[in-house]
């Protein structure tokens, strides 16, 4: 059916299939409700999305290189409840999207918010992950922009009018298909001759990308594999195993999660994992 815009655009609650309940055209706290605070300096509050999990991810492999002043609470933000709409997260994120971090180590708290955001600032934090100056520090924030400025495409683009739009249309999923192979042949080449995404040194590129495009080509996201042919992408698909068999990748891969036989719903100390 073709559609005809009006002259201006009225919000349809209803309208957005799955998430229909949690976006909304304003931005703002919905409700008042302070955010807990552990025991640690570094609070996080998050959801084990892609996003959420490049957080966990990263102060995982900050404590595993002996960074103790990484240890971290990670609280569960129920997205599907509204969470990120109550007063407290808004003051952390006024975006109302995990993750959102509070730093409380210093004489003032420090909010960070953007996942890309938050990754930059714990590498300098603790001087790991993220070469200090020159080309590598350019090539490897060049790559954490990419996945910023790319993974909408494959998220918002291709998986909502694949996975969870109320109907399939042939026009949305042709055009952000045919951009996520291309994302995935610009990684595929770069992959080629380089172990990880910005030479011999894992960094906070690979840990940006990896839970977007190594979930496309070694979980099933979306249920998109056979679709999208991930398979033939092969310098991409050995580089995602790699970086999954890392310890540290597969302990913060199980944070903020509910539903995996060894999610942990929440994290405040190492020994939770056990």
């Amino acid at each position: 059916m073709s559609y005809t815009p009006p002259k201006v655009w009225v919000w349809n609650k209803d309208n957005g299939g799955r998430f229909a309940n949690i976006n909304r055209p304003i931005a703002g706290a919905t409700h008042e409700k302070e955010l807990p605070r552990g025991r640690h300096p570094l609070q996080l509050y998050s959801l084990g999305t892609p996003n959420g999990i490049k957080v966990t991810i990263l102060l995982e492999e900050l404590l595993a290189l002996g960074h103790s002043k990484a240890e971290y609470d990670a609280w569960y933000i129920d997205i599907g409840a509204g969470d990120q709409f109550g007063s407290g997260f808004v003051e952390v994120n006024p975006n109302s999207k995990i993750p959102a971090l509070l730093d409380l180590s210093g004489d003032l708290p420090v909010r960070v918010f953007e996942s890309g955001a938050i990754l930059t600032y714990l590498a300098e934090k603790f001087g790991a992950f993220l070469p200090e100056r020159g080309a590598g520090r350019a090539e490897c924030l060049s790559w954490l922009f990419w996945q910023v400025g790319s993974t909408p495409y494959l998220g918002g683009g291709f998986g909502h009018f694949f996975a969870y739009a109320p109907e399939k249309w042939q026009y949305p999923i042709d055009r952000f298909a045919m951009e996520v192979k291309r994302q995935l042949d610009v990684l595929d080449r770069q992959l080629a001759e380089r172990r990880y995404l910005c030479g011999d040194s894992y960094s906070i590129a690979d840990i940006a990308v990896f839970p977007w495009y190594g979930a496309l080509v070694l979980q099933d996201l979306y249920g998109a594999s056979e679709f999208l042919e991930v398979a033939s992408y092969r310098h991409v698909v050995r580089w995602a195993k790699e970086i999954s068999e890392r310890p540290a990748v597969k302990r913060g891969m199980r944070v903020n999660r509910s539903k995996e036989p060894d999610a942990l719903r929440e994290r405040h100390a190492a020994s939770d994992f056990d």
